[in-house]
């Protein structure tokens, strides 16, 4: 990718840092889709995965490569660590890609190097040139990180990167790894690379950050400030931790600020020139996308994207807006693609709309997942008088996370009321076409049902999580269910939604059941060595 000062890259990792937000794992057909509404966003860079984590990681990243890398769409990148191992594994993967990259890391604070590697400083700067060097002579484009940049000694970080650069790096990043500096610094830290390292013209200036102390999106605009190029984010900012800088803020800061930033970029001041290549108007429908998939809420007030972002509670902001918009409004609700829908659908609408309508809110869907997908749409208009596109949204999520499923929910059936102790009959069918059938007793209906599911499914489990939700507004609107089951450390996340919110409770917990599951069956890459563990992967 050519280095061009007057742009900033988007590089997403919402499928890689992303996914390690707890309970947040997605099956290969959910990473697909959201990999496919990345492109139409027009994302430069698309993290798709740690190949060498684990088998299931490995063919995520080669199936998107194949499916997402065209030669017009983004660069696939893999991460790997500079292990020759990694490296060899994440080159097979991203190999059906057009435009690819491997993405490889070391620590390069004293505290890593002491108490991690174990390694000296001068160790770790022969093993950055060795696998910086080796990836180079697989791939045209390397991105080399040090990780824990944040908290490094500077002058020995400018040793690294020089050594990297040399080796082939065409991308340096500099992560803050533990959500540690703040803006001031972080600038600081990026002029000083750009000033002590006499080979950085060859090279793109990356930043990577956390957003422990919710300074991410700030840290990342000062970099930019002080010469970075490209951001690495993810979709609503889901992440270890408290997340990453989030894609939608950083964008949207870039567009609606862009005459502040262009003369850092070395731009006119008065230049409308975009800063990015992101189509803004596709930000909010990824951005539901991605919550549905993962089970990850996005909070009301959450900027850009939030449900309380484009709403006024306030009488002198209504009068205001009515007014005129640009009183109390900086973004324009349609420049992220929130509008009102174009196709209204009910019991009456046919195929070709439905699945035009799932087309604009970023969803394709195979023949056999479309047929079943709209049995379930005409089963819910029969139940609604009009179908919402949060309503169509938790139809696909669900069709979705049945992908790979070793349980699908039958039945589930319950009684309850005052004088009734709650009972719930619940039968599975498997993946390979047994039924299963329990009956057991709760505190509560869904709770008879949980206790029905676990006695079938026979997998110890801690249910951590519970929330229900209203999709939509009405007496009749779907229950949304989002829980989350902890095993062996692991969380595990669940997500269905219903009219009948037991329903919706059952379908959630299978899907979590399916997917840990899942966890547990993956099998080793190579026969003589396992898929890493939790504590092993990376901590960019």
């Amino acid at each position: 990718m050519a280095k061009d000062p007057g742009r900033v890259l988007i590089f997403d990792t919402t499928l890689r840092d992303g996914e390690q937000s707890p309970g947040a794992s997605l099956n290969l057909e959910e990473k697909l889709a959201i990999a496919h509404q990345l492109a139409r966003l027009r994302v430069d860079i698309i993290e798709a995965g740690f190949p060498f984590a684990s088998p299931g990681d490995f063919n995520a990243v080669q199936r998107i490569a194949a499916a997402v890398g065209t030669p017009e769409g983004p660069v696939i990148c893999g991460l790997a660590r500079a292990a020759r191992g990694d490296i060899k594994a994440c080159a097979e993967a991203v190999t059906p890609a057009a435009r690819r990259r491997i993405h490889t890391f070391i620590a390069t604070s004293d505290i890593h190097l002491e108490h991690k590697l174990r390694k000296t400083r001068a160790e770790v700067v022969a093993i950055t040139a060795e696998m910086v060097a080796y990836a180079r002579s697989v791939v045209e484009d390397v991105e080399f990180s040090c990780e824990d940049a944040g908290r490094s000694d500077p002058h020995y970080l400018y040793e690294v990167i020089e050594a990297a650069i040399r080796a082939g790096a065409t991308t340096i990043n500099i992560p803050d790894t533990v959500g540690y500096t703040t803006p001031a610094e972080f600038g600081g830290l990026i002029a000083g690379i750009e000033a002590h390292v006499p080979n950085i013209d060859q090279a793109v200036i990356s930043v990577h950050g956390h957003n422990d102390l919710g300074l991410a999106v700030a840290n990342f605009l000062e970099a930019v400030k002080n010469g970075a190029r490209q951001l690495e984010c993810t979709i609503n900012g889901i992440g270890e931790r408290a997340g990453n800088a989030s894609l939608e803020e950083l964008v949207m800061a870039l567009h609606v600020r862009r005459a502040y930033f262009n003369p850092f970029l070395g731009r006119e001041a008065g230049s409308t020139e975009p800063l990015t290549g992101v189509r803004t108007e596709e930000i909010y429908k990824t951005s539901r996308l991605v919550s549905n998939l993962t089970g990850m809420a996005v909070q009301p007030n959450k900027a850009i994207v939030g449900a309380n972002a484009f709403a006024h509670e306030s009488g002198i902001h209504q009068d205001g807006v009515l007014k005129n918009r640009l009183t109390y409004e900086i973004v324009d609700a349609r420049t992220i693609g929130l509008a009102d829908n174009r196709i209204s659908l009910g019991k009456l609408s046919g195929r070709s709309a439905f699945r035009a309508r799932l087309e604009d809110l970023g969803y394709t869907l195979e023949r056999d997942d479309l047929d079943e997908a709209f049995a379930r749409f005409k089963e819910l208009a029969d139940r609604k008088r009009e179908i919402t596109d949060r309503d169509l949204e938790a139809i696909v999520s669900d069709q979705a996370q049945q992908t790979e499923a070793r349980y699908v929910l039958k039945l589930v059936q319950v009684s309850t009321g005052t004088n009734l102790r709650p009972t719930a009959t619940v039968t599975l069918t498997t993946s390979d076409g047994a039924e299963l059938t329990e009956a057991a007793i709760g505190t509560g209906p869904v709770d008879a049902v949980y206790q029905a599911l676990n006695s079938l499914a026979r997998v110890p489990n801690e249910l951590v999580e519970f929330s229900v939700k209203s999709v939509t507004e009405g007496i009749d609107a779907m229950g949304e269910v989002t829980i989350r089951l902890r095993h062996q450390g692991v969380l595990y996340a669940g997500h269905a939604a219903d009219t009948d919110i037991v329903v919706a409770a059952a379908q959630a917990f299978v899907h979590a059941l399916n997917r840990l599951v899942h966890g547990i069956d993956r099998q080793p890459l190579h026969p003589q060595k396992a898929s890493l563990p939790v504590a092993e992967l990376p901590r960019l």
